[in-house]
């Protein structure tokens, strides 16, 4: 029974909490013991929190889920785990949780509310409306990246970031919505109500006007940052961003995957080469040729 607890809050999805380390890296904090500790005990909050929220989401989409190919598996909705079961674990794991997050940083615990809050409403109300439905999933990666500024006391810690990491999460939002879309077919609505308000026309034209947005973001962000080397080397990892973004849209719209970001990155080799090598020139850059 605990397997299937875990298993509904999907470990695999935690990794989307690593944008908590983002003012921990781009505020040259990273070698800071303090707030390096800080910043992982937030991930772990974070992870937390959001499995709840997957808890929450897999009980209001259990007859939904049922009609899913794949998600039909899923232990609440294959009836692994009893409702009542469910219920009280997440009633016993969420308080204890933002708690801990309030002790750790007020203003953490503010954040870890409202992004609780909004999820539960996303679950409830929100997904069902278009376009605001990504819109939401994306406010969800902003929240996790402003939740990393207080426990890291970021002075320097550029706005530009805010504007990419929105970008981002709207890109793999939309692929999402396209996957879903393709691999439903007809039965997209049963799944979800708003699917039947996209198109696959309408999705791709979206999603190539945001790669642009973002590319255009990260630029400025290179260039225009307080705390950048003032020579612009940073400008050196945009190629390694742009790989990365160009082999995500490959895979969502020539492979067809794309309906789990976290599996994605787990699974494809060359989506990890480039991800690792932009981290690695970012920590090279701010760190070592300063």
């Amino acid at each position: 029974m605990l397997v299937n607890l875990i298993r509904t809050m999907r470990p695999k999805q935690w990794l989307k909490n690593i944008f908590v380390f983002a003012p921990l890296v781009f505020d040259l904090k990273l070698t800071n013991l303090r707030y390096l500790l800080c910043t992982v005990a937030g991930f772990v909050l974070l992870c937390i929190v959001s499995g709840s929220v997957y808890i929450i989401n897999d009980l209001a989409d259990a007859e939904k889920d049922r009609q899913h190919p794949r998600k039909k598996h899923r232990p609440i909705a294959s009836g692994d785990v009893p409702v009542g079961m469910a219920i009280a674990f997440v009633a016993l794991l969420l308080p204890a949780s933002i708690t801990a997050g309030v002790l750790l940083h007020p203003l953490f615990g503010s954040v870890l509310i409202g992004y609780f809050v909004m999820q539960v409403a996303y679950s409830f109300v929100l997904k069902k409306y278009v376009i605001l439905d990504v819109m939401v999933i994306a406010t969800g990666f902003v929240l996790r990246v402003a939740a990393g500024v207080p426990l890291v006391d970021a002075e320097r810690f550029s706005p530009w970031m805010y504007t990419c990491m929105a970008l981002l999460a709207l890109f793999i939002g939309f692929s999402k919505r396209r996957h879903e879309l393709v691999l439903l077919e007809g039965n997209a609505n049963a799944h979800r109500e708003s699917l039947q308000e996209y198109s696959l026309p309408f999705l791709d034209q979206v999603i190539s006007i945001i790669i642009a947005a973002t590319v255009t973001a990260y630029a400025f962000y290179t260039f225009s940052a307080p705390n950048l080397p003032e020579n612009h080397s940073m400008m050196l990892t945009i190629p390694f961003l742009l790989y990365s973004l160009f082999r995500y849209l490959y895979l969502v719209q020539v492979k067809g995957l794309g309906g789990e970001p976290a599996d994605l990155v787990l699974q494809d080799h060359p989506l990890q080469i480039g991800f690792l090598l932009w981290g690695a020139s970012v920590v090279v850059i701010m760190y070592l040729s300063r």
